[in-house]
C-alpha cells in the first residue's frame, strides 16, 4: 500500500460557488461536512464562508465548519478548509429566485478561482452550477463554464466529457452548447478529428488508459442506414473513423445511439463520442445522474463539475443530493495526480 500523501502535497482544489440562489452552496457544504475529504485535497471555497453556510442546519451536537478566511490564495493552509473572500457587500438573496446579485456572485467566484488556477495557486477547480442566462454580463458572454474556461486558458478547443467511474461510463460530445439545427453544418471532418484526438489524449493522460478503445455514434437515426436517412455518416463520420483505424487507434463506429445505449454496448468501450449534446447526455444522466461528473478535457488545467444544474426548485430546502459534486471533487484529485505522474514518467516525456 502506498503511503498517504502529506498535507503539503495534497491537491489544492478551488470551489466556485455557482448561482447562490441555486443548490451550489448546499452541495459544497454537504461535501465539506465529510472529514475524509481533507485526506485527499485542500479545499478552497471562493466566496465568504459565513455568508454562504451560516444558515445551513447541522446535526445536533455536531461542530460547525471552520474556515480559514483569506484575501489571497497564496495563504492557503494545507489540509484545512479555506475560503477566499470574493466580495465585501452583503447579497440579499431568496433561495430559488435568481437575481442580478446571484449572477454577479457566480461570475466573481468563477473569475477569482480561475485567476488563481492560472497563477499556479490551485491545482484544479470544481465549479458549482451556474444559470447560463443569469450569469451573462458585458464581461461574460459565454454559454457555459466550458466555453469560458477554454477562452480564459487559451485552449484552441475543449471537450465536454461526462464521467462516472463507478459504472464505468464516459461520454463526450463532438458539438456542445449549440442549437440542434446547427449540428449538421458544424460537423466537419476537421472538427471530428480534433474531438477524437482530444478524447484519446484525455483517456491516456487523465485516466491512465494506455490504449483506449473509443466508440463514435452516428448523427442520424440508425446511423443513416447507409445514406438512406442522411449522409453525414457516409460523408464525414465514417471516413474519419477509418483514418484513425488506419493509424492504429482503437476507434470504431458509427453506431446508432439508441441501440448502442439500449443494449449496453457502451460497456465494451473506454469512452463514447456522441455527436450532439442531448444524444450523449440523456442516456448518461439516466444511468449516472447521482454520481456523474462533467470534466472539461483539452484544457491545460483540471476542471470538473457536477452533472446537474442549479435546481432552483430544491434551493433552500436542504434536500439536494451532493453525490455528484462530491464525485467531481474526487475525480479532480484523481486527474491532478494522473497528470503529475504522467509528467514524472520518462516514457511520456
Amino acid at each position: 500500500m502506498s503511503p498517504s500523501p502529506s498535507k503539503s502535497t495534497l491537491p489544492r482544489l478551488g470551489f466556485s460557488v455557482g448561482d447562490l440562489a441555486g443548490i451550489g452552496p448546499e452541495v459544497i457544504y454537504k461535501t465539506l461536512r465529510d472529514e475524509r475529504l481533507l485526506q485527499q485535497c485542500t479545499p478552497v471555497v471562493y466566496g465568504t464562508a459565513t455568508a454562504l453556510f451560516d444558515d445551513f442546519p447541522i446535526e445536533q451536537g455536531a461542530e460547525p465548519l471552520t474556515f480559514r478566511q483569506l484575501r489571497d490564495a497564496a495563504d492557503i493552509a494545507p489540509g484545512r478548509l479555506n475560503a477566499v473572500t470574493c466580495w465585501d457587500e452583503d447579497f440579499h438573496l431568496t433561495p430559488g429566485q435568481p437575481s442580478p446579485a446571484s449572477g454577479q456572485a457566480a461570475r466573481e467566484s468563477l473569475l477569482a478561482a480561475s485567476r488563481d488556477l492560472k497563477a499556479g495557486l490551485l491545482d484544479a477547480i470544481v465549479t458549482a452550477p451556474i444559470s447560463k442566462e443569469n450569469t451573462q454580463a458585458d464581461d461574460f458572454r459565454f454559454p457555459g463554464h466550458t466555453e469560458f474556461l477554454a477562452s480564459y486558458f487559451g485552449a484552441a478547443d475543449s471537450l465536454m466529457f461526462l464521467v462516472d467511474e463507478n459504472l464505468p461510463l464516459r461520454v463526450a460530445t463532438a458539438t456542445g452548447h449549440i442549437p440542434l439545427k446547427d449540428v449538421s453544418t458544424r460537423l466537419t471532418g476537421d472538427l471530428l478529428r480534433t474531438k477524437i484526438r482530444m478524447l484519446l489524449k484525455s483517456l491516456q493522460n487523465d485516466f491512465g488508459i494506455l490504449k483506449p478503445k473509443v466508440a463514435v455514434l452516428g448523427l442520424n437515426p440508425h446511423a443513416g442506414e447507409n445514406g438512406l436517412i442522411g449522409r453525414e455518416e457516409n460523408d464525414v463520420i465514417t471516413p474519419v473513423i477509418r483514418q484513425f483505424e488506419h493509424d492504429g487507434h482503437l476507434v470504431f463506429g458509427p453506431y446508432p445511439a439508441d441501440g448502442y445505449f439500449g443494449t449496453g454496448q457502451f460497456r465494451q468501450f473506454d469512452a463514447t463520442l456522441s455527436i450532439y449534446h442531448d444524444q450523449g447526455l440523456i442516456p448518461f444522466k439516466l444511468m449516472a445522474f447521482e454520481q456523474g461528473v462533467n470534466f472539461t478535457a483539452g484544457l491545460p488545467v483540471v476542471r470538473t463539475s457536477p452533472d446537474h444544474g442549479t435546481a432552483y426548485g430544491l434551493a433552500g430546502k436542504f434536500v439536494a443530493d451532493a453525490s455528484s459534486f462530491r464525485a467531481a471533487v474526487y475525480l479532480a484529485c484523481d486527474v491532478v495526480r494522473a497528470r503529475q505522474q504522467g509528467a514524472a514518467d520518462p516514457r511520456k516525456a
